[in-house]
């Protein structure tokens, strides 16, 4: 697995080439059901408590009455360590899938591959998917009811998200989203929705696996995705109002927090806190 993450470093072909296979995998998950929206959440095996926090919060699947939401955790393999821990979290809530690449910074894309691949597989059927990250904190109420309830019947080829514009390749070796020439030679990028959070219709995950067997492989997950959907001509659809999704911490209040979609770096215990001063001061 070591040597198969490597060849990375040549970058020369598309994604697929790689087909990674499910360590865990949860393909019953939709078996009795559709549904309306699925949760696909980046997280990292040390992140115990940010999953814990997350299921009791924002990611509680039976969070709206009456609609129906599934969890799930996204996770690529340790370089050392066992799995043991992480398959007992697996078998007690059934909301982890994995596969074997090397969970890495520079492997995030193949993460979001993996969780569309798995909604095109099992789950083709859900209206809407969204992928976020386990230090944001989803209004999933407030995405639900204000958001994706009105878009009524569910629409097609809907993408939406915190939208990046005319954003340029960064060059500057020092910095964290740093690209090459030979990986990217664009100067610039196509329109895109941070990694933070970003929302798609069911209908969209099978389109973005199909146009990854034809896009060159980089690391930044959010505008790979871009690239996937400019690719097959969808356009992003910006959100109703920029101050939905948040790609930085917002200061917390339970009314600014009662009209948002996402907050970015947030901490374990920030989760329960929110969340639960939320419910209290529903208003």
């Amino acid at each position: 697995i070591l040597a198969e993450n490597k060849k990375f470093g040549n970058k020369t072909r598309s994604t697929s080439t790689w087909s990674f296979k499910f360590m865990i995998n949860e393909k019953e998950k939709c078996k009795d059901k559709t549904p309306f929206l699925i949760l696909l959440i980046a997280t990292t095996a040390a992140e115990i408590q940010h999953r814990s926090s997350i299921r009791k919060t924002w990611g509680n699947e039976s969070v709206v009455p009456g609609v129906e939401i599934v969890r799930l955790f996204m996770l690529g393999i340790e370089s050392k360590g066992s799995n043991d821990n992480l398959l007992r979290e697996s078998e007690q809530y059934h909301d982890i899938i994995q596969q074997d690449f090397l969970d890495t910074y520079h492997n995030l894309t193949l993460k979001t591959l993996m969780g569309m691949n798995w909604v095109a597989s099992y789950c083709s059927g859900a209206s809407f998917v969204m992928k976020t990250d386990s230090d944001v904190f989803v209004n999933t109420i407030y995405l639900i009811e204000k958001l994706l309830r009105p878009l009524s019947p569910p629409p097609q080829d809907y993408f939406t998200g915190c939208l990046m514009k005319g954003h340029k390749p960064i060059r500057n070796k020092g910095s964290k989203w740093y690209i090459s020439q030979e990986e990217y030679p664009g100067d610039k990028y196509p329109p895109f929705c941070s990694g933070t959070g970003y929302i798609l219709s069911g209908d969209l995950a099978s389109k973005i696996v199909n146009a990854s067997v034809m896009i060159k492989y980089i690391h930044l997950e959010d505008v790979y995705v871009g690239l996937c959907l400019n690719a097959k001509g969808i356009q992003i659809v910006p959100p109703p109002s920029r101050s939905l999704f948040n790609i930085y911490k917002v200061p917390f209040s339970p009314c600014r927090y009662n009209n948002i979609v996402t907050s970015h770096h947030i901490q374990r215990n920030e989760h329960i806190f929110y969340w639960e001063t939320l419910q209290k001061n529903h208003h």
